[in-house]
């Protein structure tokens, strides 16, 4: 079936408000101008989400968050709900990116929380999943993404399952400037789709966007957004520069 590719722009902790508008102020009218055959989602810091909500109205960008609690309210300083984010216009929600689990002792366990707050706040979550170089070097990647897929999506039926995105960003390309081939990116996500398929049905799993993420830039999304089973991509650094991630959008569409 014909999935409809997902690019979301992860901007992590840069931009302040000001800028954060600046950028979407650029990015509203070139989206615009694409069409609707990519979905555009931008994941700002918590700070500038509520004025992006703003002004995002009418627009085609979807908003999203970089992370939430599991829990809706409670004693945990520092933390955002699921709830609240539902609350400021959230169709998206990261969890479980290399990030968090590297420096935020975030696991597969926690990450499974998450999902289910997101889910339950009416959002989709963005599933993160992916190797360290080590693991891949010692040929433990399609087994370290198993575990995690299979974690983070522990207590999910599969019609939960089917409209979430998956995220694939091998850790040892996040921010390096590395990136994995085409046949890496592809071997991986088509081994995550087929899991699906054994956790659930082929239904599912043909429903399941996965994204890859990964130091995509605009010279090498065309062919990696090319993959029969790569649906999109999470951006990094390429999302802070309109010019970039509109090019990325135009090579997914």
């Amino acid at each position: 079936m014909a999935r409809r590719k997902i690019v979301a722009g992860n901007w992590k902790m840069n931009k302040t408000v000001p800028e954060a508008l600046a950028l979407v102020r650029e990015l509203r009218g070139a989206v615009a101008a694409l069409g609707d055959k990519v979905e555009v989602a931008i994941a700002p810091p918590f700070v500038a989400l509520q004025p992006l909500h703003i002004a995002l109205e009418g627009a085609p960008l979807q908003l999203a968050a970089q992370n939430c609690h599991w829990e809706s309210s409670g004693a945990f300083t520092g933390e955002v709900s699921a709830p609240m984010l539902a609350e400021l216009g959230c169709a998206y929600v990261i969890v479980g990116h290399s990030e968090r689990r590297q420096f935020f002792g975030e696991t597969d366990a926690t990450v499974n929380k998450r999902a289910k707050a997101v889910k339950a706040a009416g959002m989709t979550p963005i599933v993160c999943v992916g190797e360290t170089l080590a693991e891949r070097e010692s040929n433990q990647t399609l087994t370290v993404v198993e575990r995690q897929v299979r974690g983070a999506l522990e207590g999910f039926s599969g019609a939960d399952v089917a409209t979430f995105v998956l995220a694939y960003e091998p850790v040892w390309a996040i921010g390096t400037g590395r990136t994995a081939t085409t046949a890496q990116a592809q071997e991986v996500h088509a081994a995550i789709r087929g899991l699906l398929t054994r956790m659930y049905d082929v239904g599912t799993a043909d429903r399941v966007r996965i994204q890859y993420g990964g130091s995509v830039k605009p010279d090498n999304a065309a062919e990696l957004l090319g993959q029969p089973d790569v649906d999109g991509a999470l951006v990094g650094g390429a999302s802070l520069k309109a010019a970039d991630f509109v090019a990325i959008v135009k090579a997914a569409g």
